[in-house]
């Protein structure tokens, strides 16, 4: 103990440096977006080579997990292929309404969390495979998440079990609408508010995306009802989500480019300008 005590005197003006110029580049990041955007973008590229070497080994190690998934992805492509009905009636990347394959980029997920309240993906796709904010990410079971930030070669996804991630959904039965959110407790379930108390809603109807943002497609699937509560005092459902996915065990996944995107928000722009 002493000989801490001992190094920290005798270097106590290279520490008290290190600390203060800690404090100044923090200071300075977060009061300016330029620096602070450099600074995402290079940590995305330097997390992203890290996750993608811990992500090899990983792989190795659950081979097996991986061959089962692909054994039941082919299954239900070949359930399509020969016009039979998909009994798990989930979506495929080639059954999404207005969505063309060149317009879906796949990905892989190299890093993964959901033991806090503010999850995120990092996937192995990135600026230069025309990756950009604000896309949605799903797989062959549902929703995933949406990319918050990309460099060159990986990008950054807010996970569904995030508590700042809003998602519109509905009903898939009455279309009545709502907004999907996470209250933090479990990784498999999600909770859908705001639903009017006049929807005719029981335990097991599906529960897909509302279609009513340029972000996610109307009618991927999310998971199916399990709890129906009544806020007190307003005249809307809050419903907890039983969630297709296993978000805890994602491979890989498919990054949807929207070209209505770019021009909603240049004519949004537009207005506010006027």
């Amino acid at each position: 103990m002493q000989q801490i005590f001992n190094f920290i005197i005798r270097n106590s003006n290279r520490l008290l440096f290190l600390l203060l110029l800690g404090i100044s580049l923090g200071l300075t990041i977060q009061s300016h977006s330029f620096h602070r955007s450099r600074v995402i973008n290079s940590a995305n590229f330097l997390s992203g080579g890290v996750y993608e070497k811990i992500n090899h080994v990983n792989e190795y190690l659950n081979l097996r997990a991986e061959n089962d998934e692909l054994v039941l992805e082919n299954a239900r492509l070949k359930s399509l292929l020969f016009n039979k009905e998909d009994t798990t009636k989930l979506p495929l990347p080639d059954t999404i309404k207005g969505v063309k394959p060149a317009d879906i980029i796949v990905s892989k997920v190299i890093h993964n969390t959901y033991s806090t309240h503010e999850n995120f993906i990092t996937l192995n796709s990135g600026a230069n495979e025309g990756v950009k904010p604000d896309m949605g990410v799903i797989n062959s079971l549902g929703i995933v998440g949406i990319v918050d930030n990309t460099s060159p070669r990986y990008s950054t996804v807010i996970s569904i079990l995030n508590m700042k991630s809003q998602i519109n959904a509905k009903l898939k039965k009455s279309n009545h609408f709502g907004s999907l959110t996470w209250d933090g407790v479990s990784t498999g379930f999600v909770q859908l508010k705001d639903v009017p108390r006049l929807a005719s809603v029981r335990k097991g109807d599906t529960i897909v995306t509302g279609g009513q943002s340029v972000i996610f497609p109307e009618g991927i699937n999310i998971g199916t009802v399990e709890t129906i509560y009544q806020e007190k005092q307003t005249s809307f459902y809050v419903i907890k989500v039983k969630l297709f996915n296993d978000m805890t065990n994602l491979g890989h996944v498919y990054i949807i480019k929207s070209k209505d995107r770019e021009e909603l928000i240049n004519l949004e722009k537009k207005e506010k300008d006027e």
